[in-house]
């Protein structure tokens, strides 16, 4: 089953410094049906004005992804790490028991960024951090994994059985995915339009939420750039 979510079904929200999109509950906007999906618990679309940031704020038991699109975020955290982050890179913390951190954008021009947050696959981790990067150019009309459980030198490692993917589409091309029986698939067109299995249409900022469809076909008649990840 392929189920479609446009984006004007997204909360959005606006303090000045900060504009943001949430495809699932977070924060002010609670949807008692728009809970989770599988171990994916949080899908933010943030941008991040020049100077400005989230203060040093705690966590538990989460894994938090940040996946930079446009300019520069910072990381600092209790265990001691700073990073700096921009396009082609990734940010991957385990909170676990329990970790402090800030990300603020250092620089004067906006960051744009998407963070997302999955439930482990075990609890009382100890926290940890990790900063990783990848050549966007691997990315054309290619599914190129960028955070893992099966992780390497380019692909972060994270305490959940998931594959994160970024991929950029050519007009005209097309990449197929497979996976196991029983698993999930969420899709979110970061720009451009989507395809799946030549019928269903994404257009950009729109996001899928796919379930018993082991095979699925992704094309695009003009170009696009998207995330697809891989859920137990």
């Amino acid at each position: 089953m392929i189920k479609v979510y446009p984006d004007s079904s997204r909360f959005a929200g606006d303090r000045g410094w900060l504009r943001s999109r949430f495809s699932f509950s977070f924060g002010d906007y609670y949807d008692a049906a728009n809970t989770e999906f599988g171990a994916l618990r949080v899908f933010n679309d943030d941008i991040i004005q020049g100077g400005h940031g989230f203060g040093a704020h705690p966590h538990r038991e989460m894994e938090i992804v940040s996946v930079v699109l446009k300019g520069q975020l910072k990381h600092e955290d209790s265990t001691g790490h700073t990073a700096v982050t921009s396009f082609g890179g990734v940010q991957r913390m385990s909170a676990g028991t329990g970790i402090i951190h800030s990300e603020v954008n250092p620089s004067d021009e906006e960051c744009h960024l998407l963070q997302i947050w999955f439930t482990p696959g075990e609890s009382k981790l100890s926290p940890s951090y990790e900063t990783t990067s990848y050549d966007p150019a691997e990315m054309k009309n290619a599914l190129l994994p960028i955070v893992s459980h099966r992780s390497s030198k380019h692909v972060a490692h994270i305490h959940q059985d998931l594959t994160m993917y970024l991929s950029r589409l050519e007009p005209g091309h097309s990449v197929r995915f497979q996976q196991p029986e029983g698993r999930r698939i969420y899709i979110f067109v970061i720009e451009g339009g989507l395809t799946l299995d030549g019928s269903v249409k994404l257009a950009g900022q729109d996001s899928a939420r796919i379930t018993e469809h082991p095979e699925l076909v992704l094309e695009s008649d003009a170009g696009a750039m998207f995330m697809l990840i891989d859920l137990p």
